[in-house]
C-alpha cells in the first residue's frame, strides 16, 4: 500500500477488522475527524464483521453508497463473486500471491481509480 501512496496523492489507512472499518466510516470515536474515503478495499475475511458484512452495511446505508467498494480478497470462490456483487461491490480482484505482484495490482488499481476513472465529489458523498 505504501507504494500506491508514493505513486498517488492519497491518504492511506488501514483498519484491523470489520467492525473498525464500520467506526471510521461513521466517524465514531476516536475517528471523529477523519475525512471519508475516496473508496474503500475491503477483504473478506475481516474478525469481529467480516467483508460481507461490512459491504452490506455501508450498500444499505445512503449517506455511504456511492464510496466505491473494491473487494479485495484471496479467495476465488465464484459464490463469494457473485456475493459481493449481488450486496453492491464495484469491483473484485484477487490478491496475488507475491509482493511484486500485489505492488505491481496496487498501481494498476491506483492509475484505475484516481487516473482513468471520475469519483463523485466530496460534497456529495
Amino acid at each position: 500500500l505504501d507504494k500506491l501512496g508514493e505513486r498517488f496523492p492519497v491518504t492511506i489507512h488501514v483498519v484491523t477488522d470489520g467492525q473498525e472499518a464500520i467506526d471510521y466510516v461513521e466517524k465514531s470515536p476516536p475517528y471523529v475527524n477523519v475525512n471519508t474515503p475516496d473508496f474503500i478495499l475491503l477483504d473478506i475475511k475481516l474478525p469481529k464483521r467480516n467483508g460481507f458484512e461490512v459491504l452490506e452495511f455501508f450498500k444499505s446505508d445512503a449517506r455511504f453508497k456511492t464510496i466505491p467498494i473494491i473487494m479485495l480478497t484471496s479467495s476465488d470462490d465464484e459464490s463469494d463473486i457473485t456475493r459481493s456483487y449481488e450486496l453492491g461491490s464495484n469491483s473484485y480482484i484477487s490478491k496475488p500471491t507475491g509482493t511484486d505482484e500485489l505492488a505491481a495490482m496496487l498501481e494498476s488499481l491506483g492509475m484505475y481509480w484516481f487516473a482513468t476513472n471520475r469519483l463523485p465529489s466530496k460534497s456529495t458523498v
